[in-house]
This record gives C-alpha cells, sequence and structure tokens, in this order.
C-alpha cells in the first residue's frame, strides 16, 4: 500500500486515471489510492487509522468520482480524524439516519397517530380528522421527513387555511400537528419537538365565538305551548322532552337505546363509544324523564332505538330532526336543540347548585385524575336530587309560572 509521505512524482494524474492501470492499489497519497479490479472496477478508497485501528472508507467510483473530487473527500474525511472522529463510523450513522428520516416521513407518522388515536374516537371524528390533514397537510409537507418540518413550515399551512376562510378548521388542523408531533417524540420517531411553542392565539387572528342559540328562561311558558300544539311526529316530540330533561347532548338522546335504560333504578347509562369523550356517562332519570320513556315503549318498544327514524327504523333520528322541528314551531336562529343544555347550566347555576355537580352532568370530564376519580364516586345522588329539581321546575315553568330561584347552600 502507499504510504503516507508518497511524492508528487508517483501521485495519480487524470492522463494516468484516462489509461488503463493494472489490477491493484494504486497510491495517491495521505491514505487515498485507487483499487482496480479484474474485472476493471475502480473504487476509491482512504486508508486511515482510528483508536490504533487500521479502516477503510469508500469515497465512490471512478470516474463518477474523479480525482479532484476523490482528494476533496479525502481532506474532508482527515478533517473529521483532526476533530477526533471516526469518518467511517459517522458515514454509518448518517446512513441510518437517512433511512429512519425516509420512514418517518410526516404523512407516515401522522398516520401511525391517527392509527393510535382510533380506539379513543369514533369513526366519525377519525374520519374528519383524517380528511383535514389530507386536504391541507399531505401534499404539502407529507412527503418530507418529519425531523426537517420546522414550525415556520406549519405556521405557513395554518394560515394559508385561515386566508381561505376556515380560521375553526386552521385552529384544529395546528392543534393535530402538535398532537402528532408530541406523539413522534413519545415513540421515538423524532428526537425533539420543534412545534411546543406554537400558540392558536399567536399564530390566528382573533375569532368571534359562535354561541349555538338557546332560549332563555323567560320564553319556556311559551315554548312549552307550542311544544304542547306540535303536530309532527311523536318520536321527534318526546325526543325533545327527554332532551330537555336531561340535558345531554342532541346526538346522545337521538342514538339512545333500550338496553342502556333501567327505568326501575331511573338510570341511563349512555356507553363510552356514544360518548363525546369516550367515557361512560350515567344519567339520573327523574320521574318526568320516565314518564316520556314509557310513552314511548308502544312506538318503539320492540326494537333496540328508543327515538328510530320514522322512515328507516334501524336508525335514529337524523342530525337535524330535532332543530327542524324547533325553526317549524317557530324558533330557527333564536333556539337549538343543543343550547337546552346551555339553559339548564344557567337555571342551575343562578339557583346555586354546586357547579361541579352541573358539570358532571353535562358530561364535562375532569381533567385532574385525582378530581375525576373522586367526582365520580361521589355526585350520582347529587345528580339525582339535582334532575329531579330541574324536571318539576321545568314543570312550573310550563304552567307559567314565575319560579324563584332560590340559592342552595353550598354541600
Amino acid at each position: 500500500m502507499c504510504p503516507q509521505d508518497i511524492t508528487e512524482a508517483m501521485k495519480l494524474t487524470d492522463a494516468k486515471l484516462r489509461n488503463p492501470l493494472p489490477t491493484g492499489k494504486h497510491a495517491d497519497g495521505r491514505g487515498l489510492y485507487l483499487e482496480v479490479t479484474a474485472a476493471g472496477g475502480r473504487y476509491w478508497r482512504l486508508k486511515y487509522r482510528f483508536a490504533g485501528k487500521e479502516k477503510r472508507l469508500a469515497l465512490g467510483v471512478y470516474p463518477e468520482v474523479g480525482l479532484k473530487l476523490a482528494r476533496d473527500k479525502r481532506d474532508a474525511a482527515r478533517l473529521v480524524l483532526d476533530r477526533g472522529d471516526d469518518p467511517g463510523e459517522l458515514r454509518k450513522a448518517e446512513k441510518v439516519r437517512t433511512l429512519h428520516e425516509q420512514a418517518n416521513t410526516l404523512e407516515a407518522v401522522t398516520r401511525d397517530w391517527l392509527t393510535h388515536q382510533a380506539g379513543r374516537w369514533g369513526a366519525k371524528t377519525l374520519a374528519r380528522t383524517t380528511a383535514s390533514l389530507e386536504a391541507n397537510v399531505f401534499p404539502g409537507l407529507g412527503s418530507r421527513p418529519m425531523a426537517s418540518i420546522t414550525a415556520r413550515d406549519i405556521m405557513d399551512v395554518v394560515r394559508q387555511i385561515e386566508g381561505r376562510g376556515a380560521g375553526e378548521m386552521a385552529g384544529r388542523v395546528l392543534q393535530r400537528i402538535k398532537s402528532a408531533f408530541r406523539y413522534a417524540v413519545t415513540n421515538g420517531r423524532i428526537d425533539h419537538n420543534p412545534m411546543l411553542d406554537l400558540v392558536p392565539s399567536e399564530i390566528l387572528k382573533a375569532r368571534r365565538v359562535q354561541h349555538r342559540p338557546a332560549l332563555a328562561d323567560r320564553q319556556l311558558p311559551e315554548f312549552f305551548k307550542k311544544l304542547a300544539a306540535y303536530e309532527g311526529d311523536p318520536h321527534t316530540l318526546h325526543a325533545l322532552r327527554l332532551l330537555m330533561l336531561t340535558a345531554v347532548r342532541p346526538g346522545e338522546v337521538r342514538g339512545a337505546r333500550w338496553a342502556e335504560l333501567d327505568l326501575e333504578a331511573k338510570l341511563w347509562r349512555i356507553p363510552a363509544e356514544r360518548m363525546k369523550m369516550r367515557s361512560e356517562h350515567i344519567v339520573p332519570l327523574s320521574t318526568q324523564a320516565i314518564e316520556v320513556l314509557t310513552g314511548m315503549k308502544p312506538l318503539s318498544g320492540e326494537g333496540a332505538l328508543v327515538f328510530p327514524s320514522p322512515f328507516y327504523p334501524s336508525k335514529p333520528l337524523s342530525d337535524n330532526t330535532l332543530n327542524s322541528a324547533l325553526a317549524r314551531m317557530g324558533y330557527k336562529g333564536v333556539a337549538t336543540a343543543h343550547g337546552f343544555r346551555s339553559l339548564f347550566s344557567t337555571v342551575a347555576n343562578e339557583a346555586g347548585w354546586q357547579p361541579d355537580v352541573i358539570e358532571r352532568q353535562l358530561a364535562h370530564v375532569e381533567r385532574n385524575q385525582v378530581r375525576a376519580a373522586y367526582n365520580r364516586s361521589i355526585y350520582l345522588q347529587e345528580r339525582e336530587t339535582l334532575m329531579q329539581w330541574w324536571a318539576d321546575y321545568l314543570d312550573g315553568r310550563k304552567g307559567g309560572k314565575v319560579v324563584a330561584l332560590r340559592k342552595r347552600a353550598a354541600t
């Protein structure tokens, strides 16, 4: 092999390389040599020592890598050695990193996150979330290694969405991408999370929150008169009544099943898969709520659904059925089915009921796990009392009675 102090005359030249060379190793200096194989291949190699061991580093194939480039690569490797690093090991690490990044593109990792979340979300939530990313993020950034994505890249994407007039979607996409990056760090797909400092309020313009229209307490007497005169489908009428009496979400009423109800115990257990927060919700049933359900028995008691569609008995009432009924009663833009929850919350809070009890009845999940366990163990009995009070209160308003809201002592 060539010695390190090879003379200029012995070094390789472009002229020498253009001519046939015998099989073997042809030195150029400082460890660089060209290896010529019996089959005619010409391979650049660098011989060096690291930690007392002799090593070889491949620098490319001639003529794709010419003499000048081979020498440049040698000099760069020598600089690495001067820093105390092994250029061969660094190259191996770089290859591993490159392969890792190619396998962990933004789209690949984000789809793994979606799969991970699928067990916590309903099918509709998963589909909506996936569609928002497929439409807004994957086309431009999906093929890039996740490790190469910067906070600026994501800011540009969400601002483009906002620029289309979809401010709410922009905020959702930002939160979803942040969650995907958090998942990536947790599972070793990237080393650090560049999205930690991205705050929606500092990126997106302020938007006025649009609350769902809800009845005011003073409107209840007139509303009950119109409800009593409603001549639409009885399934819809009873669903509206149960919605008011239980303060659950409209979708939870529409999808109610007889198997979830224990009329004797006066309890309704809504399974986790039907709840927004994916946690079972136990709803105490007032005497009036039991009456509504008993009234539904002759209409739907033979089937699985409490409030089946009158057109498709195997399916629940449609999404828009309850709001359409309210519109026909003259409340379009004034009240929505979901707004009954706001009415319940407002009246119960003004009456002095304990806020934690009200929030539990609304299935607003406590984020603190210790408090969540505590609240879950003590509030059912209090909610039974609250919901019977609420049903009696509505009966009083139904008759046009002005009910005084007395402050209750906190328990």
